[in-house]
């Protein structure tokens, strides 16, 4: 980063220095010695920081908005992944055609996956605490691994024993598919 009078300058846009104007690609032009006889310095550039945790890498920003703001977040993710089903609970209070029961164990399952985060959400009391389950493993996870197909060493196709009923060896995490 470059510093003029320390102000930041940015590269591809003109300034003035000393009475001066220069054009957008000065600093991109101008040599080490030119840019020390106008004043600009190259400083490091700040430490990154989280911004939507953190005003700057010191200040973090007011714990309970933050909660307000993600369990509104949370609710809004759920109701966004259980709204391609809602036609069919629409269906069966219409016609009687009933939804299947798979169908009301997923969207279920949603809603209690919901209810735990905002639990989690809820329980923390800083908001390091916040950011750290929020980027953690567990709250971008709204769905089970998907099953996959076990392969041998050559890379193909498993097939399950018929030997061992109550093991599916055909699926790597028991799944069916």
């Amino acid at each position: 980063m470059f510093l003029l009078n320390d102000t930041p300058l940015a590269l591809d846009t003109p300034f003035e220095a000393n009475g001066v104007l220069y054009p957008a690609n000065a600093l991109r032009l101008l040599s080490l010695e030119e840019k020390q006889a106008i004043g600009i310095v190259e400083v490091a550039d700040p430490e990154p920081w989280d911004q939507q945790f953190y005003w700057s890498p010191e200040l973090p920003k007011d714990h309970a908005q933050l909660v307000e703001q993600w369990t509104a977040q949370t609710r809004t993710t759920c109701g966004t992944l259980i709204a391609p089903t809602d036609w069919m609970v629409v269906r069966e209070a219409d016609n009687g055609t009933a939804v299947p029961a798979e169908v009301k164990a997923k969207r279920q399952d949603y809603r209690n996956r919901c209810e735990a985060k905002l639990a989690a959400i809820a329980a923390t009391t800083t908001t390091e605490e916040l950011q750290a389950y929020i980027r953690g493993p567990e709250y971008p996870t709204w769905q089970d691994q998907e099953p996959e197909r076990a392969r041998n060493e050559r890379g193909q196709f498993v097939a399950d024993d018929p030997a061992t009923p109550a093991v599916n060896e055909a699926w790597t995490n028991g799944g069916q598919g």
